[in-house]
């Protein structure tokens, strides 16, 4: 077939057709011309010259087909040849994507790695940007601000008159200001009082999920949000009937149970953005007053294992009652023996009187 007149005039006529295609770079238009060797005989050298085509260069582009050739406009190219250039070396650059490749860099050298006290540096700033609190209200931080001071409050107290106790036994005296039964005493009203304040401040951050569900910050959760609510209180209010070192830890970790949700809830957009270190922050003081009034405890525990409790104050009056019962008692007792031996000697005195009278009288 491929012998034929009528074939080889066809083929001849390829070369002379120009493309009606558009194509997008000169790399495709080499490949589309291209010939597969599997139609072609290695035996047959005239056919592959038959078959030869000439390569067409054509600036094409990608968003809209061009004309077919670069037509070169002779004018303008003369006008820009007949411009002199001036040299400009202020705008020079001697950089060049080319020299990059192919030769050594010409990058500016490496900076040194930094020292570690560049990265505590960093890390300083770090926390000074996170505890600026600038994004939050000022009405927020303020309150924020004096709901932490109660907790502050107690948890120096019970520094200051753990240190006075253990002073106190130190020193087998009294201690600065305060004797070491009234600082006992006062130690026993001051922890009750941070105990049920944060009773109340873990149910409050459960409230705020409820006021936001209310008023349907973020869309409505329903009981994905009403839950913490509810968790909140069921966790803080059982706390005030435990012992003091279990419900001071419990509280603990409600207050970061609760940091936690509110940052889930956060990125989940329950909250605004700047709540999760607004709880943060909080948390944080809140945490470490709950950590100092628990050191401050458990020293007095450990220079005074016998902490002495309203009861116990209770029990010694009464038994200081008693003695002073059993005392007066004894004294009573002791008067009547003595008012008893004093009758029977003014007896015995008299019936001598008496006797001697009779044995006169006997004797007249």
């Amino acid at each position: 077939m491929l012998r034929s007149t009528a074939t080889r005039s066809l083929l001849k006529s390829f070369p002379k057709a120009a493309s009606s295609r558009s194509s997008y770079s000169a790399a495709s238009a080499t490949f589309r011309n291209a010939i597969p060797g599997r139609q072609l005989s290695n035996r047959r050298p005239q056919v592959l010259a038959a078959f030869t085509r000439p390569t067409t260069t054509s600036l094409l582009y990608a968003t809209q087909a061009g004309p077919p050739f670069d037509r070169i406009d002779t004018k303008a190219e003369h006008k820009i040849g007949e411009k002199v250039i001036h040299p400009d070396a202020a705008h020079v650059d001697t950089g060049s994507s080319v020299r990059h490749v192919f030769e050594k860099s010409q990058a500016p050298p490496e900076a040194p790695e930094e020292s570690p006290m560049a990265g505590i540096k960093g890390d300083i700033e770090t926390i000074k940007e996170t505890f600026s609190l600038g994004e939050v209200p000022k009405e927020s931080l303020y309150i924020g601000a004096a709901g932490v001071l109660p907790y502050a409050a107690t948890s120096l107290s019970s520094l200051y008159l753990a240190y006075d106790i253990n002073h106190a036994q130190a020193t087998g005296g009294a201690g600065y200001l305060f004797s070491p039964e009234t600082a006992h005493q006062l130690l026993e009203i001051i922890t009750p009082i941070q105990i049920g304040y944060g009773a109340v401040i873990i149910s409050f951050l459960g409230a705020i999920h409820w006021g936001l569900e209310y008023a349907g910050y973020g869309g409505h959760h329903s009981y994905r949000r009403y839950m913490y609510g509810v968790i909140a209180p069921a966790i803080a209010w059982p706390t005030i009937f435990m012992p003091v070192e279990y419900a001071l830890i419990t509280q603990f970790v409600a207050f970061n149970f609760m940091y936690f949700a509110d940052a889930r809830a956060t990125v989940r957009g329950w909250f605004p953005p700047w709540y999760s270190t607004y709880r943060f922050v909080l948390t944080f003081f809140v945490g470490a007053s709950i950590v100092m009034t628990l050191v401050g405890r458990g020293q007095i525990v450990k220079a005074d294992s016998n902490l002495k409790s309203p009861v116990d104050y209770v029990k010694q009056d009464r038994d200081a009652q008693w003695e002073a019962l059993e005392r007066e008692e004894k004294e009573r007792r002791a008067a009547m023996v003595k008012e008893g031996e004093e009758e029977e000697e003014e007896e015995k005195s008299d019936d001598g009187e008496s006797k001697e009278e009779d044995g006169d009288d006997k004797k007249n």
